[in-house]
């Protein structure tokens, strides 16, 4: 899902640009469609059109995108992300491993070796789980909880926030 910040950089660029349409689909079958309506768009109404054309024609200007995205019918996939959600809900009582700074999540310290941990093993609070680089600096992540990796959240490569969930945990 988009957040507000980048939906609104979206718009400003296709505003800037000399695109009528933009359409982006998402890995979960999510679809943002942003297009210019005429008042939007710089080139003049045709002379043609008579003014009660153009009246109606400002009357019947699309919805917003956001409301859009919400007034879209539920499908199988809202409905798996909706089940997936309560899983979730589910393992509130398991810890988590989360990033201390933004940067990018590395599972393993080379690309030729296997990754610091998988799903199904055991950590201690000083075991090393995963590297996430911050500004050109490695910094290696120690699970400080003791217990079983029960899920890894996040890929390799990936972008993580400040506090992000990376793995789930089930305490010993």
């Amino acid at each position: 899902m988009y957040k507000v910040n980048e939906i609104k950089e979206l718009i400003r660029a296709l505003d800037n640009s000399s695109l009528e349409e933009l359409e982006i689909r998402g890995e979960n079958k999510t679809k943002l469609l942003l297009k210019k309506t005429a008042s939007s768009a710089s080139a003049p109404v045709s002379q043609k059109q008579d003014t009660a054309q153009a009246e109606n024609r400002e009357e019947q200007a699309p919805a917003p995108v956001f409301e859009q995205q919400q007034e879209q019918a539920k499908d199988p996939a809202s409905a798996e992300k909706e089940t997936e959600t309560k899983s979730k809900a589910d393992t509130s009582h398991l810890g988590e491993i989360t990033s201390p700074m933004v940067g990018t999540f590395y599972s393993a310290p080379s690309p030729e070796e296997g990754p610091y941990v998988k799903t199904g093993d055991n950590v201690k609070k000083d075991s090393i789980v995963c590297i996430v680089e911050a500004m050109k600096l490695m910094n290696e992540l120690e699970a400080e909880i003791d217990g079983e990796i029960v899920e890894i959240l996040v890929e390799n490569g990936e972008l993580v926030e400040y506090g992000q969930p990376l793995f789930l945990v089930k305490e010993s």
